[in-house]
């Protein structure tokens, strides 16, 4: 486990956040274990590790965001804001969107008040991610839906070319041999920083000659 202390020290030093994005993640989590204390957003069992094993687990995606070619993200099924908010939070003063696509009215209200209460930039959307349109050319998603289920999203409503961050654990290359659809991808596994077994997939779709 990695201390609160250590967490925002890596946050600091190695992904570049300033005291002030600090600042506001402290009122993120204030607010993400208040919330849980009558509803689930995070397992209970994962509060005390909450910096280490979801706010440094989320912002780890930062460096596979592309920013020279970024014109926004998509976060599907947010849950709680992880990654999504995470994410709004650090890109707050960069000019794409972040979208967080969530099924529960009850999770889309959190998400709607904390993004208010930080002053971020993103948008929330209520409802079925399968019957809505992702303009986003990044789609990340963590603790969401199975990787075929994820691929048809994927190919049923995203507009234009897009990256695929896929966070995963430990069966990620087993769940990959397994989806028939990873023919059409280029893929690569990166090894989480905040659990040893955990894999983190990005994908593309592969370029018809």
């Amino acid at each position: 486990m990695i201390s609160e202390a250590d967490v925002k020290r890596i946050l600091l030093q190695k992904f570049k956040f300033d005291a002030l994005q600090i600042k506001k993640l402290d009122n993120y989590v204030k607010n993400l274990l208040n919330f849980n204390k009558k509803h689930n957003l995070i397992a209970k069992s994962t509060e005390k590790l909450v910096w280490d094993r979801h706010i440094l687990d989320s912002a780890q995606l930062i460096k596979f965001i592309d920013l020279k070619n970024c014109t926004g993200i998509a976060d599907l099924g947010s849950g709680g804001g992880l990654p999504g908010i995470i994410l709004a939070l650090f890109y707050q003063n960069y000019n794409f969107h972040v979208k967080l696509y969530e099924k529960s009215p009850l999770k889309s209200t959190f998400l709607l008040n904390i993004s208010k209460q930080l002053g971020l930039n993103c948008k929330i959307i209520c409802g079925d991610v399968n019957y809505q349109k992702i303009d986003s050319n990044h789609v990340v998603s963590r603790a969401f839906r199975k990787l075929p289920q994820i691929l048809d999203i994927s190919r049923e409503n995203c507009v234009r070319k897009h990256k695929i961050i896929v966070m995963k654990g430990k069966n990620a290359q087993e769940e990959i041999n397994n989806t028939s659809q990873m023919k059409n991808y280029e893929y690569r596994l990166e090894n989480s920083i905040t659990e040893n077994s955990s894999k983190i997939i990005i994908m593309e779709k592969r370029k018809i000659l």
